[in-house]
């Protein structure tokens, strides 16, 4: 099966967020991309995400 896709409302400081939002210009991505590349990649180094686990994220949200 696909690697479904939920949604989650998320709160955040404005601060972060044009932080976050100006990483994601940067790098092509749009911002939901970005964050979920960030959370992807923090959880892979941790050792608590997999290799293979989550599909790379896609510009298409």
């Amino acid at each position: 099966m696909a690697d479904e896709k939920k949604a989650y409302p998320l709160r955040i400081s404005a601060t972060v967020l044009e932080a976050m939002q100006r990483w994601s210009e940067d790098e092509l991505r749009s911002l939901n991309a970005q964050i979920e590349y960030v959370l992807r990649d923090a959880l892979r180094k941790a050792g608590r995400l997999k290799q293979g686990k989550a599909a790379p994220a896609r510009d298409d949200d």
